[in-house]
């Protein structure tokens, strides 16, 4: 009893030293006199926020207050800062640790290591984070096919005992490293060669150091109802919330399906499992040429690839699958499918598989565009731009509460013709279907980029604007903001987005990078 009322005690003399040392020193900075969004889903409410040493100190009233730098907001949206729940930067902040596609859209957060791929070396990597500094936070999930990669190779091979038990512990150092999670990528090498109850075993690793199940799923086409009962049986068999990334329904066959790909997820909900998804909010999606070829065709990776290319025999079943493929998905030819980058020829980025197929002098036939991708791939592959959904069904999706925003890009060299979601996708989400289609409200899209996010990535005291939180704020135009990235022309930055602060620090200032880095690293709960 007496040990209990003396820390008690001591704790309030803390406080009250705190409070006073507080008073006395005045604020790094005030943001005044803005139209507060705190995160919550609650209305605004007008009021100045006092920072302090990275961390929200006070709100309220501080015009009495002084500080080194004052912020007038009047106008102005104050908004904790947004929360990116799909990256992949793992090579490109390295390179370009400022990050400016991601801070001129508002994000002073990313979660990275998505679709199942991740740094070989969680600890090595947070090190080199630490190392570089960055100018937003970095949070990474461990991914599956990197995890399979190390412990397997590429090979479509039975995994055994001893495999998988190589495989967990990979997953176990990984968490305890400080990763959020771990994912998944179903339709990628050689995660597309692995059984549940593979992916089974690793999420219950996961789950042990209190992780989440992120997952590009096995199919986001055809067999998409499938491929979301598999994730959310995942999570029900390994206890652990399930995240389904850049949530869709790919290919004409499926446009129309919205409604009932959400009824799983709600389904799973009332039965009180923890499933959420996210979405960028675009009608085309991204990734490699390599996705075209059937799976057993990709087994062993780019080496095995080539040689059976080289047989002709192999060559022409490979052909005739893709074809059927395409037929299944109501496509007559690849005129959806635009070169994003194409290391080879640099003069293919922007055009269509159609385009390249007429400029390759081949007749505009559906085998002759196979061929053409065939070509592509043993040329070294192609990132690409896949035109292939319907806006109604993400309208719907957009609709949903459970649902995040994942631009699902890496970190811009300003080289290529990449999707513009990596620069636009929370600006767009403001600009076009808050402000323009008043598809949600503007506090709801900022609950689903900001404390929801938080919430179920695990990320301590980011998310929301309160007392005591980091200060991670973005303060932007809600009549201005807007996406000026196209697929014609991407390189272009968000616009209205007036101060980003990442830790008490500007990084936008003025509507410009201030070239600050005060990003930190966020460890999952097993390295807290």
């Amino acid at each position: 009893m007496k040990l209990q009322v003396s820390l008690s005690v001591r704790l309030l003399i803390f406080l009250l030293l705190q409070s006073l040392f507080l008073s006395a020193q005045p604020f790094d900075i005030i943001i005044r006199n803005g139209k507060i969004i705190n995160g919550t889903g609650n209305a605004w409410f007008r009021g100045d926020v006092g920072i302090i040493n990275g961390r929200i100190i006070r709100i309220g009233n501080l015009a009495a207050e002084k500080a080194t730098k004052t912020i007038d907001a009047a106008g102005l949206i104050v908004a904790p800062g947004f929360i990116d729940v799909h990256g992949h930067i793992e090579g490109s902040i390295l390179e370009r640790p400022t990050a400016d596609n991601f801070i001129y859209d508002g994000v002073t957060t990313i979660i990275t290591g998505n679709c199942g791929g991740s740094a070989n070396d969680l600890s090595q990597f947070f090190l080199s984070l630490d190392s570089v500094k960055t100018s937003l936070n970095i949070a990474s999930l461990v991914g599956h096919n990197t995890v399979r990669r190390l412990a397997v190779g590429l090979e479509n091979k039975i995994i055994t005992e001893s495999d998988q038990r190589k495989m967990d512990s990979i997953v176990a150092k990984a968490m305890q490293d400080g990763a959020v999670g771990l994912s998944t990528g179903l339709i990628y090498l050689p995660g597309m060669f692995s059984k549940t109850e593979e992916v089974v075993s690793l999420a219950k690793v996961a789950a042990a150091h209190q992780g989440v199940y992120a997952s590009h799923i096995r199919s986001e086409g055809n067999n998409v109802a499938e491929a979301i009962r598999e994730a959310i049986n995942i999570g029900k068999e390994a206890g652990i919330p399930v995240q389904i990334s850049h949530f869709k329904v790919s290919g004409k066959s499926n446009w129309g399906r919205s409604s009932e790909t959400l009824s799983y997820i709600e389904e799973a909900r009332k039965g009180g499992y923890d499933v959420t998804i996210d979405q960028y909010p675009y009608t085309a999606s991204s990734t490699n040429l390599n996705t075209q070829l059937p799976d057993w065709a990709q087994d062993g990776g780019a080496d095995s690839i080539r040689l059976r290319f080289a047989n002709a025999a192999i060559k022409e079943r490979i052909v005739s699958e893709m074809i059927t493929q395409m037929k299944k998905n109501k496509y007559k030819n690849y005129s959806h499918a635009v070169v994003a980058r194409f290391s080879a020829d640099s003069s293919f980025n922007g055009k269509s598989i159609s385009e390249i197929n007429k400029i390759k002098g081949r007749k505009p036939k559906l085998k002759q565009e196979v061929l053409t991708v065939i070509d592509m791939i043993d040329a070294g592959g192609a990132q690409m731009i896949y035109h292939s959904m319907n806006e109604n069904d993400v309208r719907h999706f957009m609709q949903y509460p459970h649902n995040m925003v994942g631009a699902d890009a890496g970190v811009s060299n300003g080289q290529g013709m990449p999707h513009p979601r990596g620069y636009g996708s929370n600006a767009r989400v403001l600009a076009k279907y808050v402000r323009e289609e008043k598809i949600i409200s503007l506090e709801e899209a900022i609950r689903r980029m900001t404390s929801l996010a938080a919430q179920k990535f695990n990320l301590k005291n980011r998310g929301l604007i309160m007392e005591g939180m980091a200060a991670d704020i973005v303060v932007f135009d809600a009549e201005k903001v807007t996406d000026r990235s196209t697929f014609e022309q991407p390189h272009q930055f968000s616009e209205g987005f007036r101060y980003v602060v990442v830790n008490g620090q500007m990084v936008i200032d003025e509507g410009k990078h201030t070239g600050t880095r005060s990003g930190s690293c966020l460890y999952g709960p097993a390295k807290r």
